[in-house]
């Protein structure tokens, strides 16, 4: 199934969260070389139009989509849908993080989220999935694996930022696995009459 993105960090976290049910692959794997702008003010429209921009382009392709944003209350909501260019462009994920510290730099609330939406075009119809972790941003940068905001942010239920862990670990934290397993859920539905008997 078509990925709307060319992003392997993306890539790789979807298709570890997914595993072997479904073979995704980006959108240079399938021949398409569009850059695809991101002008909505909610995750769910993003997506949405990322996946029938490519749905389009693909000639009628099932293809899914995501869009993520970090969600931090002392900020009302910010950055969120413009997490990605939080800093502006080009994009650095080294000055996202640092915008942000300074942004929160007074601030003793550093409750935040990161919330991943999920389109998916199946047989010409939209599906949507959504997978959220709670947790808060740290003070300091920590760790060096993941990517974004990583190194600044902990899930709840661990005493650890997202780059202080290893793929597997953070896995079970993961807002991307969570709206994943959401999608291959109703996929399941989709695939097997037991499962469609039974919802």
């Amino acid at each position: 199934m078509i990925f709307a993105s060319n992003n392997a960090h993306k890539l790789e976290e979807l298709q570890r969260a997914i595993g072997s049910k479904v073979d995704i692959i980006s959108l240079s794997a399938s021949g398409i070389e569009v850059d695809i702008p991101e002008p909505y003010d909610s995750l769910k429209e993003n997506a949405q139009t990322k996946a029938c921009t490519i749905h389009k382009l693909s000639g009628g392709e099932n293809c899914f989509s995501e869009d993520t944003g970090l969600e931090v209350d002392a900020l009302g909501g910010e950055p969120g849908v413009r997490s990605a260019r939080y800093a502006g462009e080009p994009v650095s994920y080294a000055n996202n993080n640092r915008k942000l510290l300074g942004a929160l730099a007074d601030s003793t609330n550093r409750r935040a989220r990161f919330v991943t939406v999920i389109c998916l075009i199946l047989d010409d119809r939209e599906y949507f999935f959504e997978g959220c972790t709670d947790g808060q941003i740290l003070r300091t940068p920590a760790g060096d694996a993941g990517f974004g905001y990583d190194p600044l942010f902990m899930p709840d239920g661990s005493d650890r930022s997202f780059a202080e862990m290893n793929p597997e670990e953070k896995n079970i934290y993961s807002h991307r696995r969570k709206a994943g397993d959401a999608l291959i859920s109703f996929l399941k539905t989709q695939t097997d009459p037991k499962a469609n008997a039974q919802n």
